[in-house]
């Protein structure tokens, strides 16, 4: 993700009366992100230009794509924000309606905007198309100078984080996102959950024990400017943690999983090439508004992931980014080959459920399909601004049992019953068997799909 505006100084939304960023709107927009960090993976490794790979979704997105039942239930939700910005209602509200299921949903400024970018995707930064950009945005009242969009185009490849887990190594995204959060919660629990009965009242009490340390510590010291995270991964601090889950020691309340609009992928090829990548918006449909003419939807992930809280590692400023919730991960084995790529829309729950698969596939030999479809649950709230502060919950699907809910209940958790598939979220995960031949699995709680060829 980008930066906020150059001039979104914490003086400048008190001043109009704000005590939290609005979650959507023009003040919640952050500088685009996603086609820096394209550009930059294309440049890196890719065997074919641009132009050639997007012309599918080019065409797609001229001739329309027919609405599913999630695009459909996304647009009646939010029908009356959808019609106050006049790009987003050409696209979603065809002839002042919802589209059908199964209707095709065109996107005509969008697909020539996908041209001009196949041709030059630094584009979305510099010249006509930023420009148009980053008038809308000031004529609607956000600060933004144009210099910190134009920065986004220049992405600086960080290394990956990596940790340990059951003998293997776990690869995850580096700040501004929080990868580090798997890494601590897979390093608190590393020992544990493989003695003990696969989804178990007791694991399970482990793994959101875990999610609600990392949740606290995440907000007690963490910003894109520091590097308070690394002693969070330290052996002695996760032993620390360790022990107080052993100890049965109160867990501190954490500072909701949100319906969101995030694409997430994770694909592998036949010579040991693998990526796993996750882009979104933040919520549904962002900021609910559009540039004009363009077919581009702004995210509103300044307004989610950055706080208004006085001298906060994460409280609004120019050139730094807010902490975000999206997170892609890697697992190699000793030997050091590729063995399982995978990750998860879902806000907060993101780090929750990735921690939740890596378990269920290294402790307990899980299949895809399997993991990606067990009885998910979730600690709530996380880390959304919108969110801090609110009781803690333990929200969880009824498959794990009447039976596990209520020693869940009895361990101290205020479990919320979610029904047999409501934690949300959509994992993609493929598996690489030592001889080499692949399995996948996509979540069954969304519209994907695993694909082979």
């Amino acid at each position: 993700g980008g930066y906020g505006p150059d001039g979104g100084e914490p003086g400048f939304y008190r001043e109009r009366g704000l005590r939290a960023l609005p979650v959507d709107g023009p003040l919640a927009v952050a500088v685009p992100g996603a086609m820096g960090t394209v550009a930059a993976l294309h440049r890196a490794a890719a065997t074919r230009p641009l132009a050639e790979l997007w012309a599918p979704a080019i065409a797609a997105a001229a001739q329309g794509v027919p609405c599913t039942t999630k695009t459909r239930g996304d647009v009646v939700e939010l029908e009356e924000r959808l019609s106050q910005d006049a790009g987003l209602a050409e696209v979603f509200l065809p002839g002042g309606r919802p589209p059908r299921v199964g209707e095709p949903v065109v996107h005509a400024d969008l697909a020539a905007t996908l041209r001009t970018l196949a041709a030059d995707p630094g584009a979305m930064y510099r010249g006509a198309l930023s420009e148009r950009a980053v008038a809308a945005l000031r004529s609607a009242g956000a600060p933004f100078s144009g210099e910190e969009w134009a920065l986004a185009e220049q992405v600086s490849g960080r290394p990956a984080l990596t940790g340990s887990y059951r003998g293997h190594a776990v690869h995850q995204t580096p700040p501004p996102t929080p990868g580090w959060m798997v890494l601590q919660q897979a390093g608190i629990c590393d020992g544990v959950l493989a003695g003990l009965p696969w989804l178990d009242a007791e694991a399970v009490h482990w793994l959101a024990s875990a999610a609600r340390i990392a949740f606290t510590d995440r907000y007690d010291g963490c910003g894109d400017a520091n590097d308070h995270w690394r002693a969070l991964l330290t052996p002695e601090s996760l032993a620390s943690r360790r022990d107080r889950i052993s100890a049965g020691e109160p867990l501190p309340g954490a500072p909701a999983l949100r319906a969101g609009d995030t694409t997430s992928m994770a694909v592998a090829d036949g010579d040991g090439w693998a990526v796993s990548i996750i882009n979104s918006l933040a919520f549904t449909f962002g900021a609910r508004i559009s540039v004009p003419g363009t077919g581009i939807t702004l995210n509103n992930r300044l307004g989610r992931g950055a706080y208004l809280v006085d001298g906060h590692p994460n409280e609004v400023r120019p050139r730094r980014r807010p902490l975000h919730t999206l997170n892609a991960w890697m697992i190699t084995d000793a030997s050091g080959r590729l063995r399982h790529v995978g990750n998860t829309p879902g806000g907060d729950g993101q780090v929750q459920w990735n921690t939740q698969v890596i378990s269920h596939l290294l402790d307990h030999g899980a299949d895809p399909a399997t993991a990606v479809a067990a009885p998910r649950f979730t600690v709530f709230p996380g880390s959304d601004a919108d969110v801090i502060g609110q009781p803690p919950q333990l929200r969880a699907e009824s498959r794990l049992g009447p039976q596990r809910l209520a020693a869940l209940s009895d361990l101290g958790h205020d479990v919320r019953d979610l029904g047999p598939w409501g934690a949300g979220g959509a994992m993609e995960v493929i598996s690489i068997d030592p001889n080499g031949s692949l399995q996948g699995a996509s979540d069954p709680r969304q519209d994907g799909t695993a694909l082979g060829h």
